[in-house]
């Protein structure tokens, strides 16, 4: 549901910017004179101004209200509403770590002590290194 919710949100974003740039600018009565009366018989005889309003206003309205579902619903599945928790792969492995007290500070981190490196026993002796092959002989 949400992809379709997603795919109506850019085509009311997409209707919404074309009325708006339909629309006559408060300039455009002094253009009038020149042949700019033409609208008027594409749209009825009230002009393009009533119904290109009246179409931005519903499309306003929608685009908001999908705005407003949209985002409420990304903070009810932030907050562990009655969905499932998200998936995170490896980071759901990591520990969060606590917040601190309001008045309290945080705790320095410890550091841990150095590894211990294991160290071969001396009985062992190292494993030899092939030599390297002459230059210009056929590898296999």
């Amino acid at each position: 549901m949400l992809l379709f919710l997603n795919v109506i949100y850019v085509l009311v974003a997409i209707s919404m910017v074309a009325l708006i740039l339909m629309q006559r600018g408060a300039g455009a009565q002094a253009g009038s004179g020149f042949g700019g009366g033409a609208s008027a018989t594409v749209f009825g005889s009230r002009g393009a101004s009533n119904f290109l309003s009246k179409a931005t206003k519903w499309l306003a309205i929608t685009f908001f209200g999908i705005s407003l579902f949209m985002a409420w619903q990304a903070t009810h599945r932030a907050t562990g509403g009655d969905t499932p928790a998200q998936d995170l792969g490896l980071m759901s492995e990591v520990p969060a770590a606590a917040a601190p007290a309001a008045g309290q500070e945080r705790a320095p981190a410890q550091v841990p002590a150095q590894p211990q490196v294991p160290q071969a026993a001396p009985e062992q002796a190292p494993a030899e290194v092939p030599a390297a092959p002459a230059e210009g002989g056929d590898t296999q």
